[in-house]
């Protein structure tokens, strides 16, 4: 026993550390107290003192001032440090790249977004570049701080290595190794995925309870994340591309841009075009000025033109939808991208088309996220993956 009891010291230790650390992130951003610790790892009172002051020591929680008490001894507080293991996440997409910092607790510390002028790979790979260094200025870090870094980029991109496979919105973009890339400048976990899929996993981390939920990423193009239980489902590799289900008014890819059916049918550019051609034949249509798709959207509510677009769009959409909504059941499609700036108007037309196609018609929302919701999945995702290290670390 006497031989085995220091090597089963440590171990022990570890795991109390672990625990302790767990529950405070479970509290987070509220401080806790030594009882309510105890509590809820139900460890005695010097096993979690003990654990938080090897936290203490190793920078990972910091210790607050007792509060006034009207009865009794005021009790110390504790919270998570923060700044201990900063995450870096990145945005890229064809004309925007954006970078957030956030901290161990998720507070954002810094979010930057650079419009991309030229739509080459190096140029492209520049401005993460130059997006990054802006964020890390502004949150007073340097690279070697950043714990995890998580990029999101539209196209395929293979789930063990965070190769970009194909990527037609970007060109030359699938022959750049941005994991490479961003590991020679980070020295930490760099992860790469499907902005579709980050999208799918802030919309699930912002819902309570489980369920299968279906994220509609929906902007010039369409994408989608499926997660089941608070787990992003893969597939064989591609799941969530709906941008390539053949939709009723699709057109042939007579551009060579890669972008499938439903992308030519109701992606942003071509619900701009859909309503340019119905205020040719309307020309008292408030449609004649529509620049974007948030114009369409809003000239809805009192033009009977352009509502008549939105339901078109709406039931191009749920057609397309419908044999994905029978397969896995959804308990939601939350719809995030800049088309979740559309409103009730849209919401209204799709829930509507899905009655009439589907036996259980899941709820329809738009996410309240917009056009954050990658960044949000991005940062989600680098913190799951330094609580993963650190938890076993400890």
């Amino acid at each position: 026993m006497n031989e085995e009891r220091p090597a089963g010291t440590p171990v022990l230790r570890r795991m109390n550390r672990a625990a302790v650390l767990d529950a405070v992130r479970q509290c987070a951003p509220e401080p806790v107290r030594l009882a309510e610790l105890a509590r809820l790892t139900e460890l005695t009172r010097p096993t979690v003192t003990q654990a938080v002051e090897d936290l203490l020591a190793a920078d990972w929680l910091r210790q607050h001032a007792p509060q006034p008490a009207t009865v009794g001894r005021p009790a110390t507080r504790f919270s998570l440090n923060g700044r201990a293991a900063p995450v870096l996440a990145l945005d890229v997409g064809p004309h925007t790249v954006t970078a957030g910092i956030a901290d161990l607790a998720g507070a954002h510390l810094a979010v930057i977004r650079r419009a991309v002028r030229r739509r080459d790979a190096q140029h492209l790979l520049d401005a993460v570049d130059e997006t990054a260094g802006e964020a890390l200025a502004t949150a007073g870090l340097t690279a070697e701080q950043i714990s995890a870094v998580t990029a999101g980029t539209p196209g395929i991109v293979e789930a063990t290595t965070g190769r970009v496979l194909f990527a037609p919105s970007m060109p030359g973009w699938s022959e750049i190794d941005l994991v490479g890339h961003l590991r020679a400048h980070f020295r930490c976990p760099v992860t790469v995925e499907n902005d579709a899929n980050l999208a799918a996993l802030a919309a699930a981390h912002q819902r309570t309870g489980s369920g299968t939920l279906l994220a509609v990423q929906w902007g010039e193009r369409l994408g989608a994340g499926v997660v089941i239980d608070g787990r992003l489902h893969r597939g064989a590799g591609q799941a969530g591309e709906i941008g390539f289900i053949r939709a009723a008014g699709g057109l042939p890819d007579a551009a060579g841009d890669g972008r499938g059916p439903l992308e030519r049918a109701i992606g942003a550019e071509a619900i701009v075009e859909l309503a340019r051609r119905r205020a040719a034949a309307h020309p008292g249509s408030r449609l004649a000025g529509a620049t974007d798709a948030a114009a369409v959207f809003a000239a809805a509510g009192d033009d009977p033109i352009a509502a008549e677009v939105v339901d078109q769009v709406a039931a191009i959409f749920a057609e397309a939808i419908a044999p994905v909504v029978l397969v896995l059941s959804p308990h939601a499609i939350v719809i995030g991208g800049g088309i979740a700036r559309a409103g009730a108007v849209l919401l209204d037309a799709i829930a509507r088309h899905l009655e009439d196609l589907t036996l259980t018609p899941p709820g329809v929302e738009l996410s309240e996220l917009a056009e954050n919701t990658v960044l949000t999945g991005a940062i989600q995702l680098a913190l799951d993956e330094v609580w993963r290290n650190t938890l076993a670390a400890c």
